[in-house]
């Protein structure tokens, strides 16, 4: 079971500390024979931008060791979803730090799915790769069902790539 976390919304100074996080998740993968997020990938300015907008948050969790996660929380996700009504938060990338306690992703979505729903929208979305089964049966096992497909979502070097559209009700 996870300790007990608090979490905070992250601000400018935070950015080196989420790209190390990114950076600790993405090299995970690599090992893992996972293809998806890549290291180097995402940078301070991402996470500087995204801090910095209007439309979007990134809320770190931390217990007595420091930072054990963070994650991106949209308000709206048009690249994926396209334009919707004001019924959903879209959680990205969900990180949690090497050797974190097991439950600690959990966690960091439960929380996300708090805030979703105190902002009174009735619906939790992410995105998953395609190519990444263990990431779908994680989410599904936390609630999310497949809504759809999105064969050519678009890398930020351009690259298409596809997704399965998840999401869970909340409430």
């Amino acid at each position: 079971m996870t300790a007990q976390l608090t979490f905070r919304g992250a601000d400018i100074g935070d950015a080196a500390l989420l790209v190390g996080l990114y950076e600790g998740a993405a090299r995970w993968m690599l090992e893992h024979g996972i293809d998806q997020w890549q290291p180097g990938a995402k940078d301070e300015r991402h996470f500087e931008r995204v801090i910095g907008s209007s439309t979007a948050e990134v809320w770190l969790a931390y217990d007595g060791s420091g930072a054990l996660g963070a994650y991106e929380l949209w308000w709206t996700d048009e690249q994926a979803w396209g334009a919707q009504p004001p019924v959903a938060g879209y959680v990205h990338r969900l990180m949690t730090r090497r050797g974190a306690p097991a439950g600690t992703g959990r966690s960091l979505l439960r929380d996300a799915e708090r805030r979703i729903a105190a902002a009174g929208r009735e619906l939790s979305r992410l995105d998953v790769v395609t190519t990444n089964p263990r990431l779908h049966t994680y989410y599904k096992e936390a609630g999310y069902a497949v809504v759809g497909e999105l064969a050519d979502k678009v890398a930020a070097d351009g690259a298409p790539y596809g997704v399965l559209l998840m999401e869970r009700p909340l409430g």
